[in-house]
Parts: C-alpha cells; structure tokens; sequence
C-alpha cells in the first residue's frame, strides 16, 4: 500500500471508527472495502481487459455484501448510518 493510499485509509478509518482505536468494525471494513472497489471501477475505465483485477474486484464486492448483510442482521440503525455516510444504494 503506498503512502497516498495509506493516508486515504486512515481518513476513512477515523471518519467511521467505533472507538479510538477500532480498525476491524464491519463499518470500517466495509468503508475501506468501498473505496478500493470506487478505486478499482476507475482503473477499469482505462484498462477494460485487466479481468485478473476484475476477479480480485468481484471477490470485495461480494465481501463488502456479506459485511452489509451482516450489519443489518445486527444493528440496522447502523447499517441505515453506513449507506448514508457511503452513498451506497437504498
């Protein structure tokens, strides 16, 4: 991870956290899981054959579903805050 990305991470990171020193939330997780997939949609505008990376893309997206899913199942206030705060559907 460079150090763009690094710094991009620890924004999204503090922006979502728990607690002060929470980093493996299903809120955090599924930030950092967003901004890699927006990341990686981009790179694909340019590079429409990378179908390795695509692969590696279809794997967070289905992650980042399980964690909402999970999230809703728990505590649906704060699934309804995620989406709101991430800009995701519903």
């Amino acid at each position: 991870m460079d150090a763009l990305a690094s710094t991009a991470a620890t924004a999204v990171i503090q922006q979502l956290r728990l607690h002060e020193t929470d980093t493996g939330s299903p809120q955090v997780q599924v930030a950092l899981l967003t901004d890699r997939i927006n990341h990686l949609s981009s790179h694909f505008q340019a590079h429409k054959r990378d179908f390795n990376s695509r692969q590696g893309l279809l794997k967070m997206v289905s992650r980042r579903r399980r964690l909402l899913e999970y999230l809703k199942r728990h505590d649906e206030e704060a699934y309804r805050r995620l989406l709101d705060a991430l800009h995701l559907r519903k």
